[in-house]
Formats: C-alpha cells, structure tokens, sequence
C-alpha cells in the first residue's frame, strides 16, 4: 500500500513503538493521527515529525482506561476525518505497569484487560464506518506472544491474580478479537490481522517490568509497518504473525466457542449490546 496521503490512527503512539511506527508513517506521506496521555510527550513527537520536514501528526489525547474516554477518542476522530484506511490498535500497558499488583478500570473492570483488550475492542467498531469509506483499508492488533488461556468463570482474574497472567489474557483477548472480526468483515474490504512485534523491546513497558530489553523498537516497528502496508498481506485477514512470519496463537483463539463466549462478553461489557 502506498501511504501516500492515507490517513492511519495509531493508539499509544507518543513512545516506544508505536512513535517509531508513527515516525515511520509520516515520512512515507501519510497523514498519521497519533495518541496517548501525555500532551508533553506528544508535542515533542509532532515537532520532531515537522522537523523532519513532514506533514504534523494530529494528536487526540485520551485515557483508554475508561469507556467513555474511548468513546470521545472515536468521536473526536470521526468529526475531523471522513475516511481512515489504517487502524493501528498499540496502545496497552505492562505486566508490571502502574505496579504488577490487581488493578481497576473507570468502569470497573481489571485493568489490563480492559486497557489492552476491551478499549481497542470498542475503538474498533467505532471506527469501522470510517474504515468502511476507505477501504481497502487495514485493521493491526499489536499482541503478544505471551498468551493465556481466558478461564470464562473469572474473566476479571478475581482469584490468583498476577500481572503476567493478566497480561497474557489479554494479550490472547485480542488475537481471539481479530480472528472473529476478520469473519465479521469478510467481503468488506478491511482486512483485521494481530501480530506479535518483537521479544523485549527497548520499550518504557518491558523496562518497568524490570526486563532488560533484547530487540529494538525499529525491529518491532518494521513488523507493524508489514501489516500496515505490506502488498504481500494484502487481502489476508484473521492473522497472527510473529515478527514478519504468520505463526499460531495459543489454541484457545482457534476455539469458536471460546471466541462466541468472548465476544457476547465484550458487547456487554462495551455497551455495544444491552
């Protein structure tokens, strides 16, 4: 895909990897609507970007924490654009993030599922009218290869919580989220594929969790890119890579029940359905 004048979203994209993506974009023409929490840190990202000689990032800040945050996210964004040909879902936090001890959102639910999993869920379907306008257009997941397995009777990990597992739940939340809506969309022409980045980045996240890094943020940007505008993904959806290779998700994302159980959850949960 030629980037051209496309526009893309990019959820957490002030640093670590997704600034690089964003970075990446706008040197390739796009117009590129960058996200996160820190106006500051935002600012520096948009004057790097125009010193480079380069179209200035639009900055939507919002707290994904919160389902009304979300929801203003997506209504800002679709009053300032009338198309959107990318969606780049990289916001999320750590196993360690704000503590590795269980934690709340806004609205009640565990932190890192809602964080990770349920707002990229909801900004999605938000925004596929826009993606619809534009396509062939491009939904990534940024995942993990940490997954496991989502046990339905205490979703919100209420009993023997750890931040790894919490992580790694929501982590496989998404890649389930991707297979179903690539079903959902099939025909459309927006593809929706989930992709693992790469091991340890050099990244705030893998720091705070007391990890020394062992990949760099280049690395990891250049597998998003391949999503995000690689002709040889073209018209493939409902994939999980691990860097530039497909690979397998933990079995639980190619169990259709499952996938059912987690998507009649996250409707309710969203609001999308009563």
């Amino acid at each position: 895909m030629n980037m051209a004048g496309k526009t893309v979203l990019i959820t957490g994209s002030t640093d670590g990897v997704g600034r690089y993506v964003a970075t990446q974009l706008a040197a390739d023409g796009a117009k590129v609507l960058i996200h996160g929490r820190d106006a500051a840190r935002a600012a520096t990202l948009v004057d790097e970007i125009k010193r480079g000689g380069y179209e200035a990032p639009t900055f939507y800040q919002a707290d994904l924490s919160s389902l009304s945050g979300v929801r203003r996210l997506a209504k800002a964004v679709t009053a300032e654009h009338q198309r959107l040909e990318v969606f780049v879902s990289n916001a999320g936090i750590g196993s360690r993030t704000l503590g590795a001890g269980r934690g709340e959102s806004a609205d009640g639910f565990e932190l890192r599922f809602a964080v990770n999993y349920l707002s990229g869920f909801l900004l999605a379907y938000l925004l596929l009218p826009l993606l619809k306008k534009a396509a062939p257009s491009r939904i990534v997941n940024v995942a993990s290869l940490g997954q496991q397995a989502i046990d339905f009777d205490d979703v919100m990990i209420t009993k023997n919580y750890s931040g790894s597992r919490a992580y790694a739940q929501s982590k496989l939340s998404q890649i389930m989220f991707t297979i179903d809506l690539a079903g959902e969309l099939r025909g459309s022409g927006i593809t929706v594929n989930s992709l693992h980045p790469a091991t340890y980045m050099n990244t705030t996240m893998v720091r705070e969790g007391g990890i020394t890094p062992i990949s760099t943020v280049e690395q990891g940007g250049q597998a998003i890119l391949h999503l995000v505008g690689g002709d040889d993904v073209a018209g493939q959806s409902g994939l999980f890579f691990n860097g530039m290779h497909e690979a397998q998700a933990n079995p639980q994302a190619y169990d259709e029940i499952a996938r059912q159980r987690l998507r009649k959850l996250s409707l309710e949960l969203t609001g999308l359905v009563g």
